[in-house]
């Protein structure tokens, strides 16, 4: 049983009231955010009014869901009306949305209850939740190292057992490599699975909302709740209605496992072995393993890179200053020279850096070179995917190359572009990805590994995670926070 059913029940029957539960969260949070730096906004007063609303809910015996009254995060490139949705950059300080992104208004009309606003890199543009303008999150299992990114915060507070659930985004293996990192289950949904509405863009192709917990089933409740077609997203899908949770428990005998070398060229030893153990469990529950060649993922990385600063370039030139956000206070003697006042004052050195660099692919000259080769290599990429499925229920391999490294490492752009190694050619694709944690390292780190699936195909991917937890041990709670 999940955390969010076992809550379920407590509050259903009585034994705890939602506001209570909420404020032992507030409360550890007011304790142990100090050190994990999760929360860069916590939202207390909205927290227990919505909590009082959940236990009238109870009391009445009407429209009460599995959510109601379970206390979430949301990351802070996800709209929430009147309340501050910065981006953890400079340059949307003080910004309050005027209506919520679909996705939370979904999980707020079935009772949910936001804590706050999550620490990221700055507009989910990094790998180690480093580049926030509020400062690193800190990995509960080892606060010198990181939490990942972009969805450093969201992993961070509910491994830190500072939240039950939360909502990331992963435009290239934002939601799954934190999850790996802090020893979650973290669900990158297939594109137009869950709309974007209000999710603040960095790359519009690739963005997909996806949820975090620690366990399969908590993902799946959740993921549940807010996918489905959205007038508001012309993106999402108008037919793709999901029953994850109901299908968890099909039987997998039988199915077949894809193995793709490429996925593990880059991997350390410690990954790789304990992605190699966790095949060798797969087999003994009746799994069939399959080696599939993809050559066309050693061109994912620098496409995605490619696509991803394009459309970052694109999406962050409203950031000028003069809508809203940030605007430069010192002396200007034109228009032109305030905006660029502005955005070198807003944006951080890696948000700076990529604008350039999509701005270079996208000009005359290179785009023809940079950007339409890399649409090419998506297609091939894409339609490499699809014949891949042909030969197997699901891809696996490892989510990171590494296990969470030391905050303050200073990598190069290039060594942290590389932390997108495994994860990047999903979102490329289009295609689903569940991640979960395999086993530990020497130093007691989780590491975390991936499961693929054809487009829309979360309950697949889903059923087999969840068989993998139910015959291994690998669900550890950090100590900080609640335990319930």
């Amino acid at each position: 049983m999940g955390r969010i059913e076992y809550l379920h029940k407590l509050l259903k029957h009585r034994e705890l009231s939602a506001r209570e539960l909420a404020k032992q969260y507030l409360d550890a949070i007011d304790r142990d955010n100090t050190a994990l730096n999760a929360y860069v906004n916590v939202t207390r007063e909205e927290a227990l009014e919505s909590a009082q609303k959940a236990d009238e809910a109870f009391r009445k015996g009407e429209g009460v869901g599995l959510l109601t009254g379970i206390p979430m995060a949301l990351k802070d490139n996800i709209s929430t009306r009147g309340t501050e949705t910065t981006c953890c950059s400079k340059i949307l300080r003080g910004y309050k949305p005027l209506y919520d992104a679909t996705a939370w208004s979904r999980l707020k009309a079935q009772g949910a209850v936001l804590l706050g606003k999550t620490n990221m890199d700055e507009f989910a543009m990094g790998s180690s939740c480093e580049t926030s303008c509020f400062g690193p999150a800190h990995n509960p299992f080892d606060i010198s190292r990181s939490t990942g990114g972009s969805s450093g915060g969201s992993a961070g507070a509910v491994a830190g057992n500072l939240a039950v659930y939360s909502l990331g985004s992963d435009t290239g293996g934002s939601v799954r490599q934190p999850a790996a990192f802090c020893g979650l289950v973290g669900l990158k949904p297939t594109y137009g699975a869950v709309s974007r509405s209000g999710l603040v863009a960095f790359a519009s192709s690739l963005d997909q909302i996806g949820p975090m917990a620690q366990t399969v089933e908590d993902v799946a409740i959740v993921f549940d709740a807010i996918a489905g077609a959205d007038p508001l997203d012309s993106t999402s899908s108008k037919t793709y209605v999901p029953q994850t949770f109901k299908n968890l428990n099909n039987d997998i005998k039988g199915k077949t496992i894809g193995i793709v070398p490429q996925l593990f060229s880059e991997v350390s030893s410690e990954v790789a072995q304990a992605v190699e153990s966790a095949l060798k469990t797969f087999e003994g529950m009746g799994i069939n393993l399959v080696s599939i060649d993809i050559p066309e993922i050693h061109y994912a990385l620098p496409a995605y890179h490619i696509l991803a600063c394009a459309e970052a370039s694109s999406n962050l030139a409203r950031y000028d200053g003069v809508r809203f956000g940030h605007r430069t206070g010192e002396g200007f003697a034109s228009v032109n020279e305030m905006m660029i006042k502005t955005r070198s004052e807003g944006f951080s050195q890696e948000v700076k850096r990529r604008i350039l660099m999509g701005t270079y692919v996208l000009s005359k000259g290179y785009c023809d070179a940079y950007y339409k080769k890399a649409q090419l290599l998506r297609e091939g990429l894409s339609t490499a995917f699809e014949k891949a499925f042909e030969k197997c229920d699901a891809i696996l391999a490892p989510t990171a190359p590494t296990t969470a490294f030391r905050t303050g490492t200073q990598l190069s752009p290039v060594e942290a572009y590389k932390a997108d190694i495994c994860t990047a050619p999903v979102n490329i694709a289009g295609v689903p990805a569940v991640s979960l944690c395999c086993g530990y390292s020497h130093h007691e780190l989780p590491v975390g590994m991936q499961l693929i699936g054809r487009r829309f195909g979360e309950e697949a991917i889903m059923n087999l995670a969840y068989k993998f937890q139910q015959n291994t041990d690998f669900v550890r709670t950090a100590d900080w926070g609640v335990r319930l």
